[in-house]
Order: structure tokens, then sequence, then C-alpha cells
């Protein structure tokens, strides 16, 4: 028997028909999914110190399961001190099980080891897609704090198929990630 991640029978069994019923889809095609999660780590300190990419590599890699790469500059900017071709952060991409699994963790381990955690904020991009500002990695179980050199934030992108900011909303909603409030101007 396959493994199959909780979050994926959860939005098979559970949030199809209630995103269905919601918004009067009449196929099952039209509910929004979530199409990939990708984390990404901005690393402008790394201009200066070549270390710390490859220890964003590993943390990212500790975290999601998947083999982080590096993010390369694509042009010369003198005012950052910055030449074309410098690694300069790392992201990985997340589809499938590895996908829900990272879900599954982020929104039941890592988000409630946050410090006065109030919820996220709703903030999405005007297509569905949300991306959220993690300001330090340790509030994933997977970082040794012990070994935490620097203090290093990323952002972590939900790409949806839905059509709207309400639709995604919907979906991660329903998904159990724990939203503040909807109002926009949060």
């Amino acid at each position: 028997m396959k493994y199959v991640p909780k979050l994926k029978t959860d939005y098979n069994e559970r949030i199809v028909p209630a995103l269905m019923q919601e918004f009067k889809y009449t196929s099952i095609m039209q509910v929004p999914r979530l199409e990939k999660i990708i984390i990404n780590q901005g690393l402008g300190q790394a201009v200066a110190d070549k270390k710390i990419i490859d220890v964003s590599i590993t943390e990212l890699s500790a975290i999601t399961g998947q083999r982080a790469v590096k993010t390369i500059s694509h042009k010369d900017i003198s005012n950052f001190k910055l030449r074309k071709g410098t690694a300069i952060g790392a992201k990985v991409t997340l589809r499938q099980e590895r996908m829900y699994e990272f879900l599954h963790r982020l929104i039941y381990a890592s988000l409630p080891r946050i410090r006065d955690f109030q919820g996220i904020p709703f903030k999405f991009d005007g297509r569905g897609n949300y991306t959220l500002g993690i300001d330090e990695q340790i509030i994933f179980p997977e970082i040794d704090i012990d070994k935490v050199t620097k203090m290093l934030g990323m952002n972590i992108t939900f790409v949806t198929t839905a059509k709207t900011d309400e639709e995604g909303y919907a979906l991660l909603r329903e998904f159990g990630i724990p939203f503040k409030n909807k109002s926009k101007n949060n």
C-alpha cells in the first residue's frame, strides 16, 4: 500500500466538497488546489561570507527533506558589491507528497513555536497565491538551536490554482493555516 499524506487525504475527502459547496462549483476540476510550496532565503550577506550559503542550503534541506539549490544573481549591481553569477540565496520547490508533509509540519509543529503567535496576516497577491515571511529558522524542529550561528529569515510561497484571493484564502483556511482575520488592511 502506498503512503498518502494526511493533508492530501483530507483535501480529497473534506476540503474539495466544502469548497464545492461554498463557491457553488459544478465540477471537481474547478476546485482550487495547492500546486507547490516554494521556500526561499535571500542572503545578501553571502556576498561577504560564502559560508552562509552552505549553512542555508543545509538548513533548508533539513527542514524540507529535499536538497536546496543556490540562487544566482543575474546582473552586476555596484551599490551592493554584487557581481553577475554570485550566489545570493537558496530555495527549495516542494510538490506532491513532500509539499503536503511540509505543510502539515508547518501548521502543527512550526507556527505554534513562534513567540506571541497571533496568526498570520491576510495578504494575497491578487491571483490566489500567498507568501508567508518567517523571521527565524529556529521555529522548525529540524534545526538544532545550538548549531545556529546566524538568524536567517525565509519566505514560504503557497502557489495555488485559485483564480481569486477569496478562493485561495478559503483553500488555505480549510487546510488549517491560522490566519489572523480577513481584513485587507492587516
